[in-house]
């Protein structure tokens, strides 16, 4: 089958991120994280939505209650958007002087939201951490020693979790158990150097994990053991994350970043930073939803 990507909006986000499909709006949401905004885009009406955020903000979930909840650099709030946006904070993890920040999530099936946390000034220090946040506030930390930790997504059963390290060019796989507690942690996928760094991931309805290679220029999916299965190749080097939406959730989106590309590289790849999307790539799920 041959796919076609197309860049349906050429925004030149400095670190597009966070991507997650609202079926009642029928658009696809994400973060510009270095640029402090949320965006929207929404197929039908090729309409483009975007709202300025206070502060560097990685990720939206759905909510329960309504709205979103959203990852921001100090921590975690409900977000209700609009002139001007809502916010109000359930949980600060960080001071706002902190060097730390959160750095992408998704709920489960059980409405618990698992998040990560990352050095944003020194991408080389072991210091971040994998949370859970429960429907009843309770944080806990599940696992520890991240440099910039991605990711994550679920197998379709949720008995497994996805979390990825990106320097480390590795995602580990966790067995989860109905309490949300984690076990045997073992690596899943290790990249080779040519493959650049894994980073954002998506689980689609047949189990497939779709991976988005930060450093190259693809997004791939990959079978039960890690297998490649079919690559998609992007006109970007930095590709950031991926979701499922539209109408049947047979789209497959994509972000990308300009963040850390010289004058030269640019030019070579003008659409960075570009929403992008594959029509028909596969089968998708509905996103998770936080209950808290």
């Amino acid at each position: 089958m041959s796919l076609t990507v197309e860049c349906i909006w050429p925004l030149a986000c400095r670190l597009g991120e966070g991507l997650v499909w609202d079926e009642a709006k029928q658009s696809i949401f994400f973060v510009d994280i270095q640029g402090l905004a949320v965006h929207a885009y929404t197929p039908a009406k090729n309409a483009q939505r975007s709202w300025p955020m206070p502060e560097m903000v990685g990720w939206l979930v759905p909510r329960a209650s309504g709205d979103w909840v959203a990852g921001f650099k100090s921590g975690v709030a409900a977000l209700k958007l609009g002139q001007p946006s809502k916010i109000e904070w359930l949980h600060r993890v960080h001071k706002p002087n902190s060097p730390m920040r959160l750095n992408d999530a998704k709920a489960d099936a059980e409405g618990r939201l698992w998040f990560g946390t990352m050095n944003g000034e020194d991408e080389s220090q072991p210091v971040g951490v994998f949370h859970r946040l429960g429907a009843d506030g309770a944080l806990a930390t599940v696992d520890r020693g991240y440099c910039v930790t991605n990711g994550p997504t679920f197998s379709v059963d949720g008995r497994t979790i996805f979390h990825t390290d990106s320097p480390l060019r590795t995602i580990y796989a966790f067995d989860v158990s109905p309490e949300g507690e984690l076990s045997n942690k073992r690596v899943w996928v290790k990249f080779a150097d040519d493959e650049g760094y894994p980073d954002g991931m998506t689980t689609d309805a047949d189990g497939h994990v779709w991976v988005a290679h930060w450093g190259g220029s693809r997004v791939t999916q990959r079978g039960a053991s890690g297998q490649v299965l079919q690559t998609i190749t992007l006109p970007v080097p930095h590709v950031t994350n991926v979701a499922f939406g539209g109408a049947d959730l047979s789209d497959l989106y994509i972000t990308s970043a300009r963040k850390g590309l010289s004058a030269p590289q640019l030019a070579a790849a003008p659409l960075s930073g570009g929403l992008f999307c594959v029509a028909g790539a596969g089968q998708g799920r509905l996103p998770g939803v936080f209950a808290g």
